[in-house]
């Protein structure tokens, strides 16, 4: 099948259903990897650009109340992006996914000679349509982005917050048996998997050097223990030992967290060596790769909505930039879209990706990036957000964090 024909069956689709290179490892270091599954402008030839900047609707009053809808329901634009805004400050959205959270790290310097790698979140509020900032030091959206599950610095923690995006206040507390530092909601949203650890996998301890550019600095101690499967709506949990894999290329990473695989009945962890995850069962068994998954483990993306595409990584040549988009079972090349790293699906035949300006545009290592939209097949490019960079409520190159409508 070619891909005018896989185009056009995902377009079909939709109209009957009612309802690169791998990542930076600074950037990987920290990820609580926000794969919406529901997880540079670029010029090329036969590509459109087109700027959007639409304005978030705001709670209206009815019938002497406000309307407690949330921003992203208000506001049911196919594309609303912002692209003067770096970092984000109102609602960006695409097809089916909304940008929920972005964060940015810094290295914090402890009195006893640590580092710790804290971030800082930019969180959507949904009674306004603006990003705010909190104090939560890790967290994930669910499916809607109505609530997040939130965890309390210093990781690892022991409880886990349901947040109302519309109130911003914890609903619910659920107590943990044991330290929480990454968490991460099911395609469906009615779980979590919890990612445990003995030390807070973000510092860097003093005694612990590492050598880098042949400079001993602290370096990071590998302490996961396990995952624990969370029960939403009752708040029941099992644990399930799965220690932090024995890393043979002498690059370790303190933070291996676990998401969720595409259907949502397997949990893995990456791994830095092949295959480059580790899958397991929801009861705590080793599990194979899934078929429908034979891709690049490093893209975030994955699998679009309806299983049928996957996406791939960096397939540019020289100046030329361009991501891969691949057959789920085969890991087959069907085409390439252009842009740099692809993020999140927004429908079966849009992604949301980085981009790089034109004018600076070198390769898969590039950072004068932007968030874009493109559209498989006819490579439409438009951008949802101003170039990537830092500010002062957000000191750093800001990261994403994607979840459904």
């Amino acid at each position: 099948m070619n891909v005018d024909e896989l185009v056009s069956d995902a377009f079909r689709e939709q109209a009957a259903d009612t309802v690169p290179a791998p990542p930076y490892l600074a950037e990987r270091a920290l990820a609580v990897r926000r794969r919406r599954r529901t997880r540079r402008l670029v010029s090329i030839a036969g590509a459109t650009v087109a700027a959007i900047a639409v304005a978030v609707a705001v709670p209206r009053l009815s019938g002497g109340g406000d309307d407690v809808r949330p921003a992203s329901e208000m506001n049911r634009s196919d594309i609303i992006g912002h692209p003067d805004q770096s970092p984000p400050r109102t609602l960006i959205a695409a097809g089916d996914t909304v940008l929920s959270a972005f964060y940015v790290t810094k290295t914090v310097k402890q009195p006893n000679g640590d580092n710790v790698l804290t971030r800082t979140y930019g969180l959507l509020d949904q009674k306004t349509g603006a990003y705010k900032k909190t104090k939560w030091a890790a967290l994930d959206v669910a499916p809607g982005s109505r609530t997040a599950a939130v965890l309390e610095g210093e990781l690892p923690a022991r409880r886990i917050g349901l947040l109302d995006l519309l109130t911003g206040k914890v609903d619910r507390w659920i107590k943990m048996d044991r330290g929480v530092a990454g968490i991460a909601f099911s395609p469906d949203g009615t779980k979590l998997v919890a990612t445990t650890y003995a030390k807070d996998p973000d510092r860097m301890f003093a005694d612990h050097k590492q050598s880098v550019d042949g400079k001993e600095i602290p370096g990071p101690v590998p302490s996961r223990t396990g995952f624990t499967i969370v029960d939403v709506d009752s708040g029941e949990a099992q644990w399930h030992k799965a220690p932090h894999p024995t890393d043979k290329t002498g690059w370790f990473n303190a933070r291996a967290d676990f998401d969720w695989s595409h259907d949502g009945t397997l949990v893995y962890a990456e791994t830095t060596m092949k295959p480059f995850r580790d899958y397991y069962s929801l009861d705590g068994n080793k599990a194979d790769w899934p078929a429908d998954e034979k891709g690049p483990a490093y893209v975030t993306a994955g699998v679009s909505p309806d299983g049928k595409l996957l996406a791939g990584g960096f397939a540019g040549h020289g100046t030329t930039v361009a991501a891969a988009i691949l057959d789920p079972h085969t890991g087959r090349r069907i085409t390439t879209v252009p842009v740099q790293q692809l993020l999140a699906w927004a429908d079966n035949k849009r992604l949301i990706a980085w981009g790089c300006d034109p004018k600076r545009c070198t390769g898969s290592g590039e950072f004068h990036n932007q968030l874009l939209l493109v559209t498989i097949g006819t490579n439409q490019v438009v951008p949802l957000s101003g170039f990537r960079k830092a500010s002062a409520d957000y000191p750093g190159r800001w990261t994403p964090v994607f979840s459904s409508r």
